[in-house]
């Protein structure tokens, strides 16, 4: 899946939740194209026309146009009429039989990702209750944009370094990335998305030998940091779990393995196919 289909999918999501958070019957939303001062209204939910679909919106122009080039959350209570914004999307609007609208930029990192919509068909104006809502939708995708974002930094951190390099400071970097993917995953609610990352890790590792030994996915988890040297108190803070709560995955995993100690753990481990 691309950065741009993953960023898609969270918008779509979030109309749904901006719906029932708001109040509001009608949402829609899109991403800010790459290389372009635009957004691309992608998604819809609760429309009765295609008038929005594939809309592009540039930068500064209309209500979503105000909301990215200011990177706050801007709203009219009717929108033919605001002499708040300029006009240049009153007909697609129109067509939708829209007026009161609330445009929330989606902000990663200083820079704004996308644009959540929400609108009622009649002038009444959009008090702070909807507009604290539709922020904390907007701070959700924010989240899990910054997720992915993450993940796929750890992927291609995670590549093997040419031949001729130092390969024991790639491998510790790959099992670094290893650890941390693995810690992602729990995080990320699409489960597409999650399932890529967790088979990412699997190609991380050598392949897992027939009746080996098999270790719960938390038990993995903790056995991946301590792989990478971190301690029980790092490893319970990277995992949010508590340190008594990570010394018992740890001792399940060296029963399951037949380990004394966590480095004989760690070896068995890479063994079996189970750790880079």
């Amino acid at each position: 899946m691309t950065a741009d289909a993953a960023g898609t999918v969270e918008i779509g999501g979030a109309l749904a939740r901006l719906r029932h958070l708001t109040g509001l019957p009608v949402a829609f939303g899109g991403l800010v194209e790459s290389g372009r001062p635009q957004i691309r209204i992608s998604e819809l939910s609760g429309t009765t026309t295609a008038a929005l679909r594939s809309l592009a919106v540039t930068s500064g122009n209309g209500l979503g146009g105000k909301a990215v080039a200011l990177a706050r959350p801007c709203a009219v209570t009717d929108y033919s009429s605001s002499r708040q914004i300029s006009h240049e999307y009153d007909v697609p609007v129109a067509a939708e039989g829209i007026r009161s609208v609330v445009a929330v930029p989606v902000v990663v990192r200083r820079r704004v990702r996308g644009v959540l919509y929400g609108a009622l068909r009649s002038a009444q104006p959009l008090g702070d209750r909807t507009l604290g809502a539709a922020m904390a939708v907007a701070r959700d995708v924010e989240q899990a944009l910054v997720v992915r974002d993450q993940a796929r930094g750890l992927l291609a951190a995670a590549r093997p370094e040419p031949a001729g390099g130092d390969q024991g400071a790639a491998w510790e970097q790959v099992r670094e990335a290893h650890a941390a993917l693995r810690a992602l995953a729990p995080r990320i609610a699409d489960p597409d998305l999650r399932a890529e990352l967790l088979a990412a890790c699997g190609l991380l590792t050598a392949p897992p030998r027939s009746g080996g030994v098999t270790l719960a996915p938390r038990e993995l988890d903790v056995l991946s940091w301590v792989a990478a040297g971190a301690t029980n108190a790092a490893v319970a803070e990277r995992l949010g779990l508590r340190a008594e709560t990570v010394k018992g995955y740890l001792r399940s995993a060296m029963r399951k393995l037949g380990a004394h100690t966590r480095g004989e753990a760690v070896t068995a481990a890479r063994r079996a196919g189970l750790l880079p």
